[in-house]
């Protein structure tokens, strides 16, 4: 079991990683306005990443 939250958690560690390269690109080409909201969207979503990486040490 330990292995497969590992793996989770490094998984995890790639989504907010490559989630980041991507959207440092993509607000490059965005508007300044949809460049804010896709920024707000993926703090969000790095939030909620980071709950459930919690949640897989504490079972």
């Amino acid at each position: 079991m330990v292995e497969k939250e590992n793996d989770i958690e490094e998984l995890i560690d790639d989504m907010i990683s490559g989630g980041n390269e991507f959207v440092d690109h993509l607000k490059g080409v965005l508007p300044d306005s949809l460049a804010e909201t896709l920024t707000m969207f993926h703090e969000s979503n790095i939030a909620n990443l980071k709950k459930i990486k919690e949640l897989v040490k504490t079972k």
